[in-house]
């Protein structure tokens, strides 16, 4: 029997990585998918450790809408996720995912995976209006719906690597600290992009039927600051008496973030990101049970992430 191809967008990136080693890793999905991962560039050092491992590496570019339909010729599902971070700007993510919904629109495409988020300007009734990078998903994902594409939206929660080294550091004098504009009670979905994508993406594409139309949250659990803080000790007792958390006012974090050279407009779009946590919830309070449950192997906890992290090397 032939194998069904599955594209994968951003391979060489934390989720699109994710990915294709989850795919071709597991001897069962390898045996039944063939992984065509796409990158701009097939040459990098990254693309070539996934051709290793199996993956046939194409070139696309998701600007360039003209190089879309030869590689998602054909395929039975993609996935599909878009980089905010590459321009700190929204509206090129719409136009990329609505340009590749259209060819996966065209050319038949059975399963569409697209990395979405909610609309946080409707789930908060416009009291956070400026997440641009949640609504801009959003509205790719109505977009896909409106088209009639199969599709399941895999929503990816609070990534654990915006943690080590930027949140949680040595403020000075052996002083460790967790430091956001967020209450410490309030919930915080980790999740280890880098290693668990797959693991939820495999889930959704084993399980189309049940899970088309549906949404998949991805997250290890619910963690509070002061969960996060608390393990954190527990992990490097060293320093544990002089570590703390510090709920942030907004003034002082987006400073914070102006000195790292950040543009004002990003400053109030990360502000209220970390307000939405105690506001509505990053995924609006959504149960992680039935997303679990799709998933075959152990997800990362936040204690495992920061084992011997080499951010944390002075903590030990």
């Amino acid at each position: 029997m032939a194998k069904q191809t599955i594209v994968v967008f951003g391979a060489t990136g934390k989720q699109g990585g994710s990915v294709v080693q989850s795919l071709l890793k597991d001897p069962k999905t390898a045996e039944k998918f063939h992984v065509k991962a796409v990158t701009r560039d097939v040459n990098k050092d990254s693309a070539k450790a996934l051709a290793s491992l199996g993956a046939e590496v194409v070139s696309a570019d998701l600007d360039k809408p003209e190089t879309l339909a030869p590689v998602i010729k054909g395929a039975y599902g993609v996935f599909l996720v878009t980089n905010f971070l590459e321009k700190l700007n929204a509206a090129p993510e719409i136009v990329q995912g609505k340009a590749a919904a259209d060819v996966c629109k065209a050319e038949g495409v059975q399963h569409l995976v697209w990395s979405s988020l909610l609309n946080i300007t409707e789930l908060t009734k416009g009291k956070l209006s400026n997440v641009h990078h949640f609504d801009s998903k959003a509205e790719v994902e109505q977009y896909i719906r409106d088209l009639g594409i199969p599709a399941t939206f895999f929503l990816a929660g609070y990534f654990m690597s915006n943690l080590p080294g930027m949140s949680i550091r040595d403020f000075g004098g052996g002083n460790w600290g967790l430091g956001l504009p967020t209450p410490a009670d309030a919930p915080i979905p980790l999740f280890d992009a880098e290693h668990d994508t797959g693991k939820f993406v495999k889930g959704i594409f084993l399980n189309r039927d049940k899970l088309l139309g549906e949404r998949v949250y991805g997250a290890t659990d619910y963690y509070t600051p002061a969960q996060i803080i608390d393990e954190f000790k527990q992990v490097y007792p060293k320093v544990a008496d002089r570590t703390a958390y510090n709920e942030l006012p907004g003034d002082m974090y987006k400073g914070f973030l102006a000195g790292a050279g950040l543009p004002e407009s990003f400053q109030t779009e990360m502000l209220e990101n970390h307000q939405l946590f105690s506001v509505a919830g990053y995924f609006g309070g959504a149960d992680l049970k039935g997303s679990h449950a799709i998933v075959e192997e152990p997800l990362t906890t936040w204690k495992q992430y920061i084992q011997d992290h080499p951010a944390f090397a002075e903590a030990k």
